[in-house]
């Protein structure tokens, strides 16, 4: 699909672009401005950790640590590619490693990332995070569940196929594409979730006729 812009004689279709050639990075530059912005992937989450990699034997890191306000953990990887590559690998990874994580341990992660910032003090992480979630530990447990944001230029069919199974499995993952648009000197970018959308639509048909001839 295509961004027009509404003139008063025309629509103006809007030129697609990629990230590298607008000289946006990955890390510096997309993640920076998604954790600054984290409601563009969700009005729900709260971003806990930047770059976390704290276990052992793994210099491994997920891009944005979150929590939405169901008190769930949230995986966020991103990528500038056209294909996503085999990002959701990477992502059900780090759910499985994640998924111990304590309230209390989440508390000293939000700490950390809240110091890195420059903002707040040792005694603002515990009451941030439960001023958001509207919870406290006694009502339920925490990070009961893990889901996953896969963020990207695009994805390859064989990542929304998988996907789609993993969903139908009981997982939460949803596919978010990013895609850049030049208008002269700016950059506007067209943020879509796409699972479960056309590029899906072939697998959820097939999923269908299995059910029907069971």
């Amino acid at each position: 699909m295509a961004i027009y812009e509404i003139t008063t004689d025309s629509l103006k279709e809007l030129k697609r672009t990629d990230f590298a050639s607008q000289g946006l990075l990955e890390r510096s530059d997309l993640q920076r401005l998604i954790r600054k912005r984290i409601e563009v992937l969700g009005s729900d989450l709260l971003v806990i950790s930047e770059e976390f990699g704290d276990w052992d034997e793994s210099k491994r890191r997920i891009d944005l640590l979150a929590v939405d306000r169901e008190a769930n953990l949230v995986v966020i990887e991103l990528k500038r590619t056209e294909s996503g590559g085999h990002m959701e690998l990477q992502a059900l990874r780090y759910a499985a490693m994640v998924s111990t994580m304590t309230f209390e341990k989440a508390v000293d992660i939000y700490r950390s990332h809240l110091q890195e910032m420059g903002r707040g003090d040792d005694d603002d992480s515990e009451s941030n995070l439960l001023e958001f979630l509207e919870w406290s530990p006694e009502e339920k447990p925490f990070a009961q569940d893990v889901r996953v944001i896969l963020a990207s230029a695009d994805f390859s069919k064989e990542l929304t196929t998988t996907v789609l199974w993993l969903n139908q499995c009981g997982l939460d993952i949803r596919c978010i594409r990013l895609e850049p648009y030049s208008d002269g000197d700016r950059v506007l970018l067209d943020v879509q979730q796409v699972i479960p959308l056309p590029e899906t639509e072939e697998f959820q048909i097939q999923v269908r006729e299995k059910a029907q001839r069971e």
